[in-house]
């Protein structure tokens, strides 16, 4: 529907490290410890796992090889690995995961065009904390939707992962401190530029469709988290007010 390509920085006055930082340590994880993605023992140890967190004990179980019912096709399905630290630190090592190539790709374009902007007007420590806080709140709302709403037991033990969650709450402070600003997207296959709040409104619109989806059958649809989505999204919302404290007499620029 919409994919955002950049937006307008010429009022940027801080070169954003932090965000640079962000980018580089997700890209770091997912080709050196996650080997591009074939590193399942890394990746199913240190993914979050409802089940786990909310019992906060570590689980093992072992691989299964699923056929499927209509080609006969069998499949190798990794078992969860254990966690070394506690379980309760997957919250944040999960963050900086991807399930593929195409996951991070996304997630990284998103960062790299409104991560700069929120770390221009927090700061770079604040910047740094808000992104942490808001993944935190997104990885808790997953969990907790699971658990409310998975239609089956094993649900609970979908390992969940992705910077998704605290990007989204770049988004929730980026459309309340730029909500005109201008962002240059391909909107159903014409490329054009509109106002932040239209490119963040229509992705945020189709999140939160996706995610009502999802209370018949888990938090997770077709291998997506929305409730992460939807969770760090209203995080950002809310927190960015209390981040932006002690900058309101600097001018928001559209």
């Amino acid at each position: 529907m919409v994919f955002p390509l950049y937006d307008d920085n010429t009022d940027r006055h801080t070169t954003p490290f932090v965000n640079y930082a962000l980018i580089a340590a997700n890209i770091f994880v997912f080709v050196v410890l996650q080997q591009l993605g074939s590193n399942d023992q890394f990746t199913y140890s240190f993914s979050t796992v409802p089940a786990e967190i909310v019992s906060g004990t570590d689980i093992v179980t072992p691989s299964r090889v699923l056929e499927h019912p209509m080609t006969g096709q069998r499949v190798l399905v990794p078992g969860l690995g254990e966690t070394p630290l506690s379980v309760y630190l997957t919250l944040f090592t999960s963050m900086f995961m991807h399930g593929g190539i195409a996951h991070i790709a996304g997630n990284m374009l998103f960062l790299w065009i409104f991560g700069d902007n929120i770390e221009d007007r927090l700061g770079h420590v604040k910047y740094i904390i808000f992104y942490l806080v808001c993944g935190l709140i997104a990885s808790l709302a997953h969990v907790f939707t699971t658990a409310a709403f998975a239609s089956q037991e094993s649900g609970m033990l979908v390992p969940s992962l992705g910077a998704s969650g605290a990007i989204s709450g770049v988004l929730g402070g980026y459309i309340l401190l730029h909500p005109t600003r201008r962002v240059t997207v391909i909107l159903f296959r014409f490329l054009t530029q509109v106002p932040a709040y239209v490119a963040i409104g229509l992705w945020f619109v189709f999140q939160l469709i996706s995610g009502l989806g999802m209370l018949g059958g888990g938090s997770q649809q077709g291998g997506v988290a929305y409730a992460a989505h939807i969770g760090g999204f209203v995080a950002g919302l809310v927190l960015i007010k209390v981040f932006d404290i002690g900058h309101r007499n600097r001018a928001v620029v559209g």
